[in-house]
């Protein structure tokens, strides 16, 4: 029995740790939050007291927090995993983190024996929990044929997309580019709203239509009932396109739309940032002249 240790129990981390449990494998779960262990608890598994704690056996450990600086506390703070470490443990980080990140545990992880790949996902709550997520891998083959029978009972897909820090990469441009969907679709129903338009006939073409990608019609809706059940944090996409705008840049690209994005998402976020995603539509909705 392979023994996980997964570190990061929120919106999709709590389902995909209870797909590995339900699958047979040995978890040792953390999360900064103590609550959100609890059902963990309660079904007989380890609950540690650190990252380290869940670390310290494990055969593989799994990191799925908010971003870099989480990420970088969770596996290199004072009480971080990769101080559990045994020789030859498997780390897969599957935040959405950037990809300098990732370049680092690299390094930290080879140079304590161990073998690291990225395998951050696509998909949101609903996915994680019922193992059909898609990850994008970096990292050597090798090694993620030794992760793969881990990732198989939480994926519906796992695909290799090149060296080390290329599935953060991917993962980036994947989220930046449905934040601009988001952004335009608010602006759009923000008109329609605001011009007099019918919603209900607007929204069936908008979904029915060119423009009606999964993303669109799933977003659109949460819009039109502002029904913002967290399915992913407005806040986390205001990350994600900042993260990708730094990306992009490093290689001569400048993301002029991502940047616009964020500019909306910034409007959304003090009030808003809490809450799905779908939310950005609120900044648009105030009154003229409000804060």
């Amino acid at each position: 029995m392979t023994s996980v240790a997964f570190l990061g129990l929120g919106v999709m981390g709590g389902g995909m740790a209870a797909r590995l449990l339900d699958a047979g494998f040995q978890v040792s779960v953390w999360n900064r939050s103590a609550d959100r262990a609890e059902p963990f608890r309660e079904r007989g598994e380890t609950v540690a007291e650190s990252p380290r704690e869940a670390a310290t056996g494990a055969d593989v450990i799994i990191s799925m927090v908010a971003d870099d600086d989480a990420a970088r506390e969770v596996w290199l703070g004072p009480a971080g995993a990769i101080g559990g470490a045994r020789q030859g443990t498997v780390f897969i980080e599957s935040s959405t983190v950037s990809p300098t990140w990732i370049t680092e545990l690299g390094t930290k992880g080879t140079a304590c024996g161990c073998e690291v790949i990225d395998a951050p996902v696509t998909g949101s709550r609903t996915q994680a929990a019922t193992g059909e997520l898609l990850f994008l891998v970096g990292g050597d083959a090798a090694t993620l044929e030794r992760a793969r029978p881990v990732l198989a009972p939480m994926s519906r897909d796992i695909l290799h997309v090149g060296p080390l820090g290329s599935g953060a990469r991917l993962k980036l441009i994947n989220n930046f580019i449905c934040g601009v969907q988001a952004a335009a679709l608010a602006e759009g129903v923000a008109l329609v709203e605001k011009s007099g338009l019918d919603l209900n006939a607007a929204l069936t073409v908008l979904q029915n239509g060119a423009p009606g990608s999964p993303l669109v019609k799933a977003v659109s809706t949460r819009m039109a009932t502002r029904d913002y059940t967290v399915f992913f944090k407005l806040g986390l996409m205001r990350k994600d396109l900042d993260y990708a705008i730094a990306e992009a840049a490093r290689h001569g690209v400048d993301l002029t739309t991502a940047t616009n994005a964020r500019a909306l998402f910034d409007r959304a976020i003090d009030e808003w940032g809490e809450s799905d995603f779908s939310a950005v539509i609120e900044s648009l909705r105030k009154p003229e002249g409000s804060n």
